[in-house]
């Protein structure tokens, strides 16, 4: 009996869970075949949930042992009294695992359609067993078309193991992918299903356990979750000021670019860190001090010795809201260059870390894609196509932490990778990426490791994004995340 559960933490490479599959069949009096019953048994468990008696569930089936999980799941649901119509492609050429699998939907009374997109645009619950972890290249014309009108349907769509026509391993895909309701991931959980287009395909992911756990490997990536923020904030100390929290200078916010600084600054305060003072032209002191008093401000027109000394009495310095893109902030860069503080780098200032030899590698980088591609001088369309390795090739070229954000952020140093699918699509709004960047400065700030700020801040951020999009997406703004951060940042 395979065991469904919420997702895994490891998350593997497709290749990976074959191997798996593989060892488990040399090591075990498991089949191959055996390994597809536990499958379609966790699948019919999940569709049994769905079910009230009297709806037809279509069921697509594809030409690999996706189409074999397909195919017994049909058959487990006919013997349970549920009206199935199976469709599949005429030219389906059985693997010994599918056609096994074709041998019981038979026995049970089973009969194979062909693909009726008209049929599949009425359906009210569809089974994706099309391809799984099995794309490979292009997607025939024939599959486009019965993907699209799985995706026009009114239909609740489960996917098996990962959504029709995305990569398992990067997330990505090409023409169309199935748009689940549910992914059920076997084995393992694939990597792909938490970042990029597959955060829109596979919005609820479970976990089932198919028996191959002890024949993975050390997972080399892993998911965060909001999990991780339990333990993580300690009591204060009942005699503790405000020097025991972190000193934090946030630089930026250029001539018409105030808001990316004074956002990124509350929070930081937010976020916990016991003093901040923003560094910005001086023009915007009124901006940030009337709409935030407890923030500090220092004006800078030119980087002298005054200057030097904000930097200097900070412990962390987040640099980039709002900097801009000319002489005063790379000036203000360079700087930062040559003080010896750790540091986060975002938005403005990864634009202009392009132009300049930075030295140090004691920095946390928040790069939307956007800037990840001019970082790496290639296209957005090639750090999307993969995001984990986008994410890693900039570890490489500039050091320190890197926090490629994005659906499903990426968070890698040189020995570790997480991924976090938190947050949601209201937080595509001006100032929500240098409310993230406060946030890490100000963790940095608290005592925390860069790579352990990184990942929490992000967390952070997505949920306090989730909580604020109780009241709708649509219209978030970065502020409304501010209370939320707050109690977060409170879950003693």
């Amino acid at each position: 009996m395979s065991e469904c559960n919420p997702i895994s933490t490891a998350l593997y490479l497709s290749e990976q869970v074959r191997q798996a599959e593989v060892d488990a069949v040399a090591n075990t009096k498991l089949s191959l075949f055996q390994l597809v019953e536990k499958a379609a048994q966790a699948a019919f468990t999940a569709l049994h949930e769905r079910l009230d008696g009297s709806t037809e569930v279509l069921v697509l089936a594809g030409r690999g042992n996706n189409g074999a999980d397909a195919f017994v799941t049909a058959a487990l649901l006919i013997e349970a009294g549920v009206d199935v119509q199976l469709q599949a492609s005429e030219s389906l050429t059985p693997s010994n695992e599918l056609r096994l699998a074709i041998e019981r939907f038979h026995q049970v009374g089973g009969v194979i359609c062909e693909f009726n997109t008209a049929k599949i645009t009425k359906a009210r619950i569809i089974v994706d067993g099309l391809l799984g972890t099995g794309i490979r290249g292009e997607l025939s014309a024939e599959y486009v078309q019965v993907i699209e009108a799985v995706n026009q349907s009114p239909a609740w769509v489960l996917s098996l193991d990962v959504p029709s026509g995305v990569d398992p391993d990067s997330g990505s895909y090409e023409a169309v992918a199935v748009e689940a309701d549910l992914t059920l991931t076997f084995g393992g959980t694939k990597q792909g299903l938490l970042t990029g287009k597959a955060r829109h395909c596979s919005p609820v992911i479970k976990f089932a356990d198919i028996g191959l756990s002890e024949f993975l490997p050390a997972p080399s990536i892993s998911q965060v979750t909001k999990d991780a923020l339990k333990g993580a904030f300690k009591p204060r100390r009942r005699d503790a000021h405000k020097g025991c929290h972190g000193k934090v200078s946030i630089i930026g916010g250029d001539y018409g670019m105030a808001g990316a600084v004074r956002l990124a600054a509350e929070g930081c305060l937010r976020s916990g860190a016991g003093l901040v003072t923003v560094i910005s032209r001086p023009e915007h002191q009124f901006i940030v001090s009337a709409t935030r008093p407890e923030l500090m401000f220092w004006g800078c027109e030119l980087v002298d010795m005054e200057v030097y000394l904000k930097l200097g009495w900070a412990s962390v310095l987040v640099i980039g809201p709002g900097l801009g893109s000319n002489d005063w902030g790379y000036n203000l860069l360079k700087a930062v260059d040559l003080t010896d503080k750790p540091c986060v780098i975002d938005a403005d200032g990864l634009n202009q870390l392009k132009s300049m030899p930075m030295t140090g590698k004691d920095w946390v980088l928040t790069p939307h894609p956007g800037e990840a591609a001019r970082l790496l001088d290639i296209s957005i369309t090639e750090v999307e196509r993969d995001r984990y390795k986008a994410a890693k090739q900039l570890q490489q070229k500039y050091g320190g932490v890197v926090v490629l954000k994005g659906a499903g952020t990426i968070i890698c140093d040189q020995h570790r990778c997480v991924v976090a699918a938190v947050g949601n699509p209201g937080l595509a709004s001006g100032g929500c990426g240098d409310v993230l960047a406060g946030i890490i400065g100000g963790l940095m700030a608290q005592g925390f490791a860069h790579f352990e700020a990184a990942y929490l801040g992000v967390i952070i951020h997505g949920e306090a994004a989730d909580i604020a999009a109780k009241e709708g997406e649509r219209g978030m703004l970065a502020s409304d995340l501010m209370p939320y951060i707050r109690q977060l940042v409170n879950q003693i």
